[in-house]
């Protein structure tokens, strides 16, 4: 199976993609009647959502990081930690810059 993989770059890339598929659940549960377009359109007008879909966003990777942790599958939990850190330091930019 996939997800029983070992490797860092495995890892990479589950960490870039779980957090769309978090903004995205985020998004069809809490705003199911905008679209993407119309969605980004409310984050530019409301800042203070940024940091809740941030947050969701990044969660779907904790959650990925754990499972990877648990199953002793350490070099593919390194990548996922990587894109977390990576993504949270962009995130504080984007909010405070």
């Amino acid at each position: 199976m996939i997800f029983k993989k070992d490797n860092f770059v495995f890892g990479l890339t589950l960490g870039f993609i779980a957090p769309a598929f978090g903004f995205l659940l985020y998004k069809f549960v809490k705003f199911p009647g905008l679209t993407l377009k119309e969605m980004f359109q409310w984050i530019k007008l409301n800042p203070n959502l940024i940091t809740v879909f941030i947050s969701v966003s990044l969660f779907a990777n904790a959650a990925l990081f754990t499972v990877y942790i648990n199953g002793h599958r350490d070099k593919t939990a390194k990548g996922i930690f990587v894109l977390t850190i990576i993504y949270a330091v962009i995130a504080m930019l984007f909010k405070y810059l």
